[in-house]
């Protein structure tokens, strides 16, 4: 059974390196057996590939890669942590969705990180979440990701 570092790498995806902070926080806090992520905007190369409002000015289906890579930058966060090997379930997904009035698609948006989680740990991957659209986010980023895994 491949591991989650090898899926990714099936996936042709690689851990990027772990987004510094923002403010007065850290990326990633082990309590016990879990782990609790920062809430973590979608970027590249200390970048932002796309800002503003989805549904305006972010295509539903941008975002939802978005969501992706914000995603990808969560594991990165865990892993820098406790490594992806020893995630023994994704328990529960929040994303945030800057959203133009109206715009109720959230839901699909966050997709793109849930599908990443379910495509990297299978069946351990299937979790809890809520998509919730808010009117701005950091820098002026469309989505954020924070996740909470159990560890071994």
């Amino acid at each position: 059974m491949p591991t989650p570092l090898q899926r990714l790498a099936e996936l042709g995806l690689a851990l990027p390196p772990v987004v510094p902070p923002l403010a007065a926080y850290v990326p990633a806090v082990r309590s016990g057996s879990w782990v609790f992520t920062a809430g973590q905007l979608p970027l590249r190369d200390g970048a932002l590939p796309a800002t503003g409002l989805v549904g305006a000015d972010v295509p539903p289906e941008e975002a939802r890669d978005l969501a992706r890579i914000a995603g990808l930058n969560a594991l990165a966060a865990v892993h820098s942590l406790v490594g992806l090997d020893a995630v023994t379930r994704v328990v529960k997904v929040v994303g945030y969705v800057a959203s133009a009035p109206g715009f109720t698609g959230q839901p699909g948006v966050v997709n793109g990180a849930s599908e990443l989680y379910g495509q990297v740990f299978g069946e351990a991957g299937a979790h809890a979440r809520s998509a919730v659209g808010v009117s701005a986010l950091p820098l002026g980023a469309p989505v954020e990701i924070e996740l909470i895994v159990e560890v071994a």
